[in-house]
């Protein structure tokens, strides 16, 4: 995704400020989307740190996280690749395991 020539801000709601490193997927789904303009359908969610070279890495908690996921509604999510081998499923969800920013993108924009 091209941005070199767009500018670009986040607004969180509230006012609230993310510090949250889980927080860098989703934002970069949400700004891929966007200039795609293409939605992210409705039942997936993202968990992900994003480095500096695009890499998605590890987030801690992410059993917990599934799991407030799951009881929200969601049936699918993205999540790290790295370090997820041993996580159990919540029932009824599917988890798209990503390596990187592109392969996040390209699940994200094509499940429809």
């Amino acid at each position: 995704v091209s941005l070199g020539g767009c500018d670009g801000y986040i607004n969180v709601i509230g006012g609230l400020t993310v510090n949250e490193p889980a927080a860098d997927l989703p934002m970069v789904l949400a700004v891929a989307s966007s200039r795609a303009e293409t939605p992210i359908p409705d039942d997936m969610a993202a968990v992900g740190e994003v480095g500096l070279t695009g890499e998605i890495r590890a987030v801690t908690y992410l059993a917990q996280r599934l799991a407030e996921l799951s009881r929200l509604g969601f049936t699918r999510c993205l999540i790290p690749r790295q370090g997820t081998s041993k996580l159990i499923t919540p029932q009824g969800m599917e988890l798209i395991r990503v390596g990187d920013i592109r392969q996040a993108i390209a699940k994200a924009l094509s499940s429809r």
